[in-house]
């Protein structure tokens, strides 16, 4: 089971996603079916901001200064969450800040499914999972394919 709070910052989310706690709960019901999950208990919060917001916490906590797409910060580095996970306990994977700036606004459609990429791809990195190196990105890439197939299905 994966239990999601969501907390939106910024109201411009609401002219593309009229209920975004909703929408994300609904996703979450198709992916936490995968085998990823195994049986434990989730527990992830997303913040839904703007440009300001995101950009203070880049600089804060990667030393950037500019707003990006994502943050995510895993509250157990992988190797804490693999031990967690085998005594299948209840775990607070961390937290994902979304920025709605950065996500293309062609049409609302197009706008949910950046939204969906990325919020799967904050999901694995609080998993424990990065990209830095190639072999790293294609196992990561790998797993973000499989959870958005799921939210097809």
């Amino acid at each position: 089971m994966i239990k999601i709070d969501v907390i939106v910052k910024d109201k411009n989310w609401l002219k593309f996603i009229k209920n975004p706690d909703n929408y994300l709960k609904r996703k979450i019901k198709k992916i936490q079916k995968n085998k990823f999950f195994n049986k434990n208990h989730y527990y992830l919060s997303v913040q839904l901001s703007g440009n300001k917001e995101i950009k203070l916490l880049n600089k804060k906590f990667r030393k950037k200064n500019k707003p990006t797409d994502i943050l995510s910060f895993p509250h157990h580095t992988k190797k804490e969450l693999k031990k967690l996970i085998i005594s299948n306990k209840k775990i607070y994977l961390g937290d994902i800040i979304i920025n709605y700036k950065k996500i293309k606004k062609n049409s609302k459609t197009v706008f949910k499914n950046r939204f969906d990429i990325l919020w799967i791809h904050g999901l694995v990195h609080l998993f424990g999972y990065e990209h830095q190196k190639d072999r790293h990105y294609k196992k990561m890439l790998y797993i973000e394919k499989k959870l958005l197939n799921n939210l097809n299905d």
